[in-house]
């Protein structure tokens, strides 16, 4: 039953299920049972991707264009040979073969040697810093997507809770603040997948934990919890089929994709969405085109390609964005791996990106170009790639609010 729990909101936001939010959920939830047609499913969303444990974006987006590269990673560069061609200077790692078709349709655009500005190698640190939007500053409450929802919320006229969703065991701190979000772990732990005839329905375990709850809130929303689930269970999400060619990979971060597809699909008004995928700390045995890394990337482009395709027309008006807290050092260490680093490449996939290009200066890999002789340099702060796509996707009416602190250069015209 502690699965369940996921569906309930931080910081007071539970209580807009309770409120003229739910009736438009419940409608919608409705509609898409019988219309999901892309009339219907307007609007903008923006998808972030968080890869937690510092990739190595050396060996993700290879500078194969540079001498140094291989000089510096005799074990651990990516062969000529087996590097995806981009532009000449870069190409993606061979086990992203599934991203080269959008890259090639000009869906996908890259920003290399981007980051956050903090120096931090702590990982600790540095997620915090870029899920809360303020590097270097460790008491800010909430987080930059949270705060870029509230910054959207009175241009879009709407409060509804399912704008915010997070797939996964916990809220994010990214999303964590004033604006209602919620976080799901899997779609079949609340209901919405048909439960075998000997399970306990998931409104009686609802009912069971919080009927002699003391919280006020819990007990002002329990019931309109209950009858959304139930919703969702009319709208049967169970028959739910990818569309022809997303092919997920097996594995959480596919799941994770492949659910957030759904609920997009399922026209609930999602306006942001947030996984992470784990695993990416290689310091010893990372391996070139085979090994830990590549399998990870399977797993990872594999899924973001799927969920492209599935999304069909909607992916005309969603902009994913994937990022790291840090990269790894441009040597290899001993141990046949890396180490924790300075800046990475970010991913911008979506049908209004400006793709097939790499963006932003890349800062070179001599040792006298090296961030203190053994990173590679940041040259793009990652709030100016995310203040874009929140501008272009939610339009917010105070953007400043969402970054504070940061003096925005200008955007790099990533999305068309």
């Amino acid at each position: 039953m502690a699965s369940t729990r996921r569906i309930f909101l931080r910081n007071g936001a539970m209580a807009a299920i309770g409120t003229a939010a739910l009736p438009s959920f419940l409608t919608r939830a409705a509609l898409a049972a019988t219309s999901a047609s892309p009339s219907t499913l307007a609007g903008k969303r923006l998808v972030v991707i968080f890869q937690r444990g510092a990739a190595d974006g050396l060996n993700i987006v290879v500078p194969h264009g540079e001498a140094a590269y291989y000089s510096l990673r005799p074990t651990l560069a990516i062969p000529k040979k087996d590097v995806l061609d981009l532009d000449g200077m870069f190409g993606l790692h061979p086990a992203l073969a599934s991203l080269k078709p959008l890259w090639d349709e000009k869906r996908l655009a890259i920003v290399h040697a981007a980051g956050s500005p903090d120096p931090t190698r702590s990982h600790f640190d540095a997620q915090d810093y870029m899920e809360s939007g303020t590097p270097g500053v460790k008491n800010t409450a909430d987080g930059w997507l949270n705060r870029a929802l509230n910054a959207s919320e009175s241009a879009r006229g709407t409060s509804d809770v399912f704008r915010g969703v997070a797939l996964g065991t916990a809220m994010p701190r990214m999303l964590s603040g004033t604006a209602p979000a919620v976080a799901v772990g899997n779609l079949s732990d609340f209901g919405v997948a048909p439960r075998s005839p000997q399970a306990q329905p998931l409104t009686e375990t609802f009912e069971a934990m919080y009927a002699s709850s003391v919280d006020a809130v819990l007990h002002g929303t329990a019931q309109e919890t209950f009858d959304a689930v139930k919703m969702l269970r009319a709208a049967d999400p169970a028959k739910y089929k990818p569309a022809p060619g997303a092919n997920y990979p097996k594995g959480r971060f596919g799941d994770a994709m492949r659910q957030m597809a759904q609920l997009m699909k399922a026209n609930l008004g999602v306006q942001v969405a947030f996984t992470d995928i784990n695993g990416w700390d290689h310091h010893v045995n990372e391996g070139a085109s085979e090994g830990q890394l590549a399998n990870l990337l399977r797993e990872f482009g594999g899924a973001l390609a799927a969920f492209y395709a599935d999304l069909g027309p909607l992916a005309q008006d969603t902009v994913i964005v994937t990022m790291s807290e840090f990269g790894r050092t441009a040597r290899e260490n001993g141990t046949r791996g890396t180490d924790h680093g300075h800046a990475n490449a970010i991913f911008v996939l979506g049908g209004n990106v400006r793709g097939g290009k790499v963006y932003g200066r890349w800062p070179g890999l001599a040792d006298e170009q090296l961030y203190e002789h053994r990173d590679l340099a940041l040259t793009t702060d990652f709030r100016q790639v995310l203040s874009e796509a929140v501008q272009r996707q939610l339009n917010p009416e105070h953007p400043a609010a969402i970054f504070p602190g940061f003096r925005d250069p200008g955007h790099l015209h990533l999305l068309g």
